[in-house]
Parts: C-alpha cells; sequence; structure tokens
C-alpha cells in the first residue's frame, strides 16, 4: 500500500468518504454470503494493519445479514514478505487465528489496496504455514492496478486505475481518526 498524501495541487483528492466505505463493506458482505451460501464455514483474516480493521467491520455485516458470529483473526506477514532486505526492520504484528483454527474452512483474507500482489503472495505463504484451507478468497476495499503476480481479488470495494506516479492511502477512523481513501501523487524523489 502507497501512503503518500499529496497531489499535484498539495492535496490528496479523496476518491472515498466514511459513507461510501460502509456501503462497500456491505456489498462485500453480500457478496461473500452469496458465494459462501451462507457463510457457514467462512473465517476472515485481516493483513495487518487496516485489513485486520475491514476484516473486524465485514465480520459486524456478516452478523447482521447471517445472525451469527463469523470468526475474525489476523494474519502477520512481515516474515514472508520478498522485500525485507530492501526496508528498514519492521516490527512484526499479530497473528491471531479464531479458536476453531482454518483447516477445512474457506477462508477471506482482508486487505485494504491490492497493487502489485506481492502482500498476498505473503499472505498466502503465512497461510500455508498455518494450516489448511478448503478455499482461499481475497477482499480489497480498493483494487488499483499494476499486478505484478497473477492474483486477482474475489471481493473488491472499488477499482481505481492510477498510474505509477500516483499513491492511494486508505484512512480508517481505528487508526487514522477518520474513514476515506485518497488519491494523490508521489513526490518527485519517491
Amino acid at each position: 500500500m502507497d501512503t503518500q498524501e499529496t497531489h499535484d495541487s498539495g492535496v490528496a483528492r479523496p476518491v472515498l468518504e466514511g459513507p461510501d466505505i460502509a456501503r462497500v463493506l456491505t456489498r462485500i458482505a453480500h457478496e461473500i454470503v452469496e458465494r459462501a451460501k451462507g457463510a457457514d464455514d467462512v473465517v476472515l483474516l485481516g493483513i495487518p494493519t487496516r485489513g485486520v480493521f475491514l476484516a473486524r467491520r465485514l465480520a459486524e455485516k456478516l452478523q447482521g445479514i447471517t445472525g451469527r458470529e463469523v470468526p475474525v483473526g489476523s494474519l502477520d506477514i512481515t516474515m514472508y514478505r520478498d522485500d525485507l532486505r530492501m526496508h528498514p526492520p519492521r516490527a512484526l504484528a499479530r497473528t491471531e487465528i479464531p479458536g476453531d483454527g482454518i483447516d477445512g474452512r474457506l477462508i477471506v483474507l482482508v486487505d485494504d489496496v491490492l497493487f502489485s500482489g506481492r502482500t498476498i503472495r505473503a499472505a498466502l505463504d503465512a497461510l500455508n504455514d498455518i494450516g489448511r484451507p478448503r478455499a482461499v478468497q481475497l477482499a480489497v476495499l480498493v483494487d488499483r492496478g499494476h499486478r505484478e503476480l497473477p492474483i486477482r481479488a474475489d471481493y473488491v470495494g472499488k477499482n481505481l486505475p492510477t498510474s505509477l506516479r500516483e499513491t492511494v492511502k486508505v484512512q480508517l477512523t481505528e487508526e487514522d481518526g477518520r474513514d476515506a481513501v485518497l488519491l494523490g501523487a508521489k513526490p518527485a524523489s519517491a
């Protein structure tokens, strides 16, 4: 995920605001229930940081639709990334797997932005070390294109075609104090 907040005019342009994010999460929850035929064996695993918050929100929406609790957890991918040597050391996030585990379950990985696909590849590697799900699907708030790997999201909040000179920043209330998706331009030095 890119994190710059500037645009040519100096201010990032919001492409989704709080009500839009709530609406697309409701739509994604309905799509999950439809494709999973009720979501009985669904487990949501968010990719830290913002993917975890989105997974929790999706779990609440799924409970509202199905009337039952959907297990939700988090999947730290830090040690599975292929760019560890290229960036300064980073703190490990938590992996929290629901008590019933993931074996034989439909896992929906949840992330904020799908870009190159490398984060999801790392998540699949991490998931492989934890158990053997029946199937794995991917839900993202924003798909910005530019895939480097053959990875596609099953559930997309918003397709947002971007240039490589642009950045996408997701802000969520739990982490940033507000809900928004911002589109901006990379600074000249990036």
